[in-house]
């Protein structure tokens, strides 16, 4: 933590809900934020370094433990990370076949890294609040978020692509002139109402990334926020509250991968129909 600032309640939870922000401040420069308002003001093209950091991070941890997996595939008696793996890749397989009705070869291995990816950055969650940020304290780093899922910039950036792809799609099986007659024409088959289904077709289709966004970094963030309020008790009260908490937000943390995963799949599912 700084140097001179009294460690109250509300600097502590300060501290540990800002991010490392890097950017171009009107006064100082190219440089790292030392408070929120500095961040702030360093505006849309700043960006935060742990989220960054963290998300990569999780992102190699995925692709290495998949690809030792796959080195280490025996037909054999598999190992126990073989035999994760292969549960895991089996339930996406399940998932997509009964949540997708089109063909696409990109869908399911787009489900699993969306799943297992966030199942990850999920999971930092786990660790205790003050351990990374102490650390790092200790480096001469002031911040450190260690969960880019608290982020909304890393979760509105993942339903961005998301948003991207059923575009894409809804042009490529439908066409350009499918697409915007299926906007237009829908619900009500008729040109008088083509201003109101525009407008009813156009807020749907772009409440799709926020509510995938939000829904993800809404439930993380607060369970950060409750992880951060339950350190601020008594040491006793900590391991009464702490690990039990804990231990519900592990069906959190992988039920908000799910219902991303299948939610993606779901909008990506409509984007290849033909109505």
């Amino acid at each position: 933590m700084a140097a001179g600032n009294e460690v109250t309640a509300t600097y502590y939870i300060q501290h540990h809900l800002q991010n490392l922000t890097f950017g171009k401040h009107p006064e100082n420069g190219w440089s790292l934020a030392s408070t929120s308002s500095e961040a702030a003001e360093m505006g849309f093209w700043a960006i935060h370094l742990d989220t960054m950091g963290w998300s990569i991070a999780m992102g190699l941890v995925f692709v290495g433990l998949f690809r030792k997996a796959g080195k280490l595939a025996t037909t054999g008696v598999p190992g126990r990370l073989q035999n994760g793996v292969e549960m895991v890749i089996e339930f996406i397989e399940n998932l997509t076949r009964s949540a997708f009705h089109g063909k696409n070869p990109v869908i399911a291995p787009l489900a699993l890294t969306l799943f297992i990816w966030i199942l990850l950055m999920n999971s930092l969650k786990i660790l205790p609040v003050d351990y990374f940020p102490e650390l790092f304290s200790r480096l001469g780093v002031e911040y450190m978020k260690i969960v880019p899922t608290t982020d909304p910039n890393a979760t509105l950036g993942m339903a961005l692509g998301v948003f991207i792809l059923i575009i894409y799609y809804s042009i490529k099986v439908k066409g350009a002139g499918g697409f915007a007659k299926e906007l237009s024409l829908t619900p009500f088959n008729h040109w008088a109402l083509i201003p109101f289904n525009l407008v009813l077709e156009i807020i749907g289709l772009l409440v799709k990334p926020l509510g995938l966004g939000l829904r993800l970094f809404g439930n993380m963030f607060a369970g950060e926020v409750i992880f951060i309020l339950i350190a601020l008790l008594p040491f006793w009260a900590i391991w009464v509250l702490d690990v039990p908490w804990a231990i519900f937000h592990i069906l959190v943390v992988t039920l908000q991968a799910f219902i991303f995963t299948t939610l993606s799949i779901v909008y990506l599912s409509a984007a290849h129909e033909h109505h």
